[in-house]
């Protein structure tokens, strides 16, 4: 009797908290253990950047994917390709972008179908928005869509959590950028060349590499220009 009275006067919060489970349909194929505590999602815990120069962009990437504390992946690629001269750094989870990228390459591909010429990398960028915006309750994903077309030349547009979106002469994010912030805004300078670009996207990525545990692997850096678009890892 005294241990039920003990319990019915118990303190708020100090009662057993009752464990929920889920229902296992007998013949399930998982492992019980993996439908009671599944893994993390995998995200890009990543330091992702790019940069304008006259003429073009140098975008940069570390190559890690983690599933919580474990690398999923020491080789991915976080930079993708859009259109011809319109490419996205990616950085949250790597589901998220990965569709968001799908949709907008699919959209992307009948707009300029239409127009019979070459998309404009704001149009990107704003569908990019578009679709973070009108879903930003359900994802995750932080974009940077960079890349070359005739009427602005080189352009940079920052597109975080939240899904605003906002032209930069650079941009970088993913969970090493707060590692090399201060680096970054002593190190740039307007006007630099396309080698200087490269050089600073280099050592601001590889700064973060170094610090952060969620980013690693190689650094894959790549060049958007009228002529061409190319990948110097």
């Amino acid at each position: 009797a005294s241990a039920l009275v003990g319990q019915a006067f118990a303190p708020m919060g100090m009662e057993h908290q009752q464990r929920f489970v889920r229902h296992v349909e007998p013949g399930c194929p998982y492992r019980q253990d993996d439908v009671m505590a599944p893994e993390q999602a995998v995200s890009t815990g990543t330091t992702i950047m790019a940069v304008e120069f006259d003429g073009g962009v140098v975008m940069g990437a570390d190559s890690r994917t983690s599933t919580g504390n474990y690398v999923a992946n020491r080789a991915s690629r976080k930079i993708s390709k859009v259109h011809d001269r319109i490419f996205v750094c990616r950085c949250g989870s790597a589901a998220d972008t990965q569709a968001l990228t799908g949709f907008v390459m699919n959209y992307l591909g009948q707009h300029a179908v239409e127009l019979g010429k070459l998309p404009t990398v704001n149009t990107a960028a704003s569908l990019f928005k578009m679709l973070a915006y009108q879903n930003k309750d359900r994802l995750m994903a932080g974009l940077i869509v960079a890349g070359w077309d005739e009427k602005r030349g080189g352009q940079v547009y920052s597109i975080p959590l939240g899904g605003s979106v906002v032209r930069v002469p650079y941009a970088c994010d993913g969970s090493g950028s707060g590692y090399i912030s201060g680096l970054i805004d002593a190190t740039y300078k307007p006007g630099m060349t396309e080698s200087e670009c490269v050089e600073f996207v280099t050592k601001a990525v590889s700064h973060a590499m170094a610090r952060d545990g969620s980013s690693g692997g190689m650094i894959r850096t790549s060049k958007k220009t009228q002529s061409r678009a190319t990948n110097c890892h």
